[in-house]
């Protein structure tokens, strides 16, 4: 399965992506901005891949650059629940450096229009941390609205931050196609 836009597609993530997922964990503002405390190897990052890719409740896509076919992020479709027609989503860029271009506002574009067109799922909710400005500025920007605060959910770096729950409903996707 392949989804494309002007400048980035989305494919299943595969075996070649764990090197760089591995990478991408290692990066000390990235952890901080997922929450990320654990630390992996390459060899339970391939058994994760394979364990998502026969996982029916899943999508997961690598992002990658249609000039060059390079890998820039990754985003999961998961705990998909047809009888109540809702997913959870979460999305990462391999680096900082790639935040700020658009790249993340297009890959969410093409996975709300996956969601909503071809799954007919009703509505798509994510965990964002309150430290990640950035992120919940692009999550308002495609349509997710705020629903909740966990309070003081995470503890990183001796700081605690609240936990956003965020989602997208098909009305709010329908409406921001007029």
């Amino acid at each position: 399965m392949r989804l494309e836009s002007e400048r980035i597609y989305l494919r299943r993530l595969c075996q070649l992506d764990a090197p760089i997922i591995l990478e991408n964990t290692m990066d000390e503002e990235i952890r901080y901005l997922t929450g990320t405390n654990s630390n992996f190897s390459l060899e339970q990052i391939k058994t994760h891949i394979d364990k998502i890719n026969n996982d029916s409740s899943r999508y997961d896509f690598a992002i990658c650059l249609k000039g060059t076919d390079e890998m820039i992020g990754e985003l999961s479709i998961f705990d998909i629940e047809e009888e109540n027609k809702k997913a959870g989503f979460r999305i990462s860029m391999a680096s900082i450096s790639l935040t700020g271009k658009g790249y993340e506002t297009e890959a969410i574009k093409m996975v709300l229009s996956f969601v909503f067109e071809q799954l007919q799922l009703n509505r798509l909710q994510l965990e964002v941390f309150s430290h990640n400005l950035r992120g919940i500025r692009a999550y308002e920007k495609v349509g997710f609205v705020k629903e909740g605060v966990l309070r003081q959910s995470l503890y990183y770096n001796d700081v605690y931050s609240d936990e956003i729950i965020m989602a997208i409903l098909k009305s709010d996707y329908k409406n921001m196609l007029l």
